[in-house]
């Protein structure tokens, strides 16, 4: 019979999200809500003037604020 280990491994998925603090997290969806709301607001002349394609708009506007 083999020893068990004495430390439980983390999958490396759950490293990354041990240092992303929740503060970070937060920040970053804040951050989501208001460029997506900004972009919502965008005429269709200023998304050209940006490159953006209604359809590029649209696909961003229709992700959930936590991608």
């Amino acid at each position: 019979m083999e020893p068990l280990p004495t430390t439980l491994s983390r999958s490396p998925e759950k490293k990354h999200l041990d240092g992303f603090s929740l503060y970070a997290r937060l920040r970053l969806w804040q951050r989501n809500l208001r460029t997506r709301h900004q972009l919502r607001r965008l005429t269709a002349e200023q998304l050209t003037d940006a490159g953006i394609s209604s359809s590029q708009r649209d696909s961003e506007l229709e992700k959930p604020f936590w991608r």
